[in-house]
């Protein structure tokens, strides 16, 4: 039977560790992930093994359901791998330990469809903008759709940069100027 003290240590661990779990499920709204699936993630992560849906309801004393929607959140953004293991029916999961790859494809994901959204909108203002100054006699009028324009365009101009951004972080070259550690 175990002594006292290594039930306290054990008990100092899992509270040390679980306090880091609050942490990265605190940070993962970051990325407009839930603190519910951060906490996924993070039992995910510190498991020594893979986990099937039950052992992560049991760890964390949530709903099956809620355990599968969050798998397949963190699973869409690369953050968690199906995995097998010989004589286990049920399906397994674990963590992707390289935190460099989920950022990468996380941020990716996010920002590429925010700035399309974005390219997509400006266009979409300009040719409305453009109708209006082809059927308006107004000369102010005109004048603020030119300068408006102009700034519809300073905005795509940027939305387009940050698409180079963003393909030179989901393409790794970002670790060619600045290295993974």
């Amino acid at each position: 039977m175990p002594e006292e003290k290594d039930l306290k240590e054990w008990e100092k661990y899992d509270e040390t560790i679980e306090k880091f779990i609050q942490v990265i499920a605190k940070n993962m709204n970051l990325y407009g992930i839930t603190s519910s699936v951060g906490r996924l993630y993070g039992v995910l992560y510190f498991s020594e093994n893979p986990m099937t849906l039950d052992d992560m309801r049991d760890a964390l004393e949530m709903s099956k359901t809620s355990m599968s929607t969050g798998v397949r959140t963190l699973s869409d953004m690369k953050m968690v791998e199906s995995t097998f293991k010989k004589g286990i029916r049920k399906d397994l999961y674990r963590s992707e330990e390289d935190w460099y790859k989920s950022f990468t494809s996380l941020f990716g994901n996010r920002w590429r469809q925010y700035t399309e959204t974005n390219i997509e909108e400006a266009d979409e203002t300009i040719a409305e903008l453009e109708q209006i100054i082809s059927k308006t006699d107004n000369e102010d009028l005109k004048e603020k759709i030119k300068s408006d324009i102009d700034r519809l365009e300073y905005a795509k101009n940027y939305y387009e940069w940050l698409m180079t951004f963003i393909q030179v972080i989901e393409s790794g070259k970002i670790f060619d100027y600045i290295p993974k550690k």
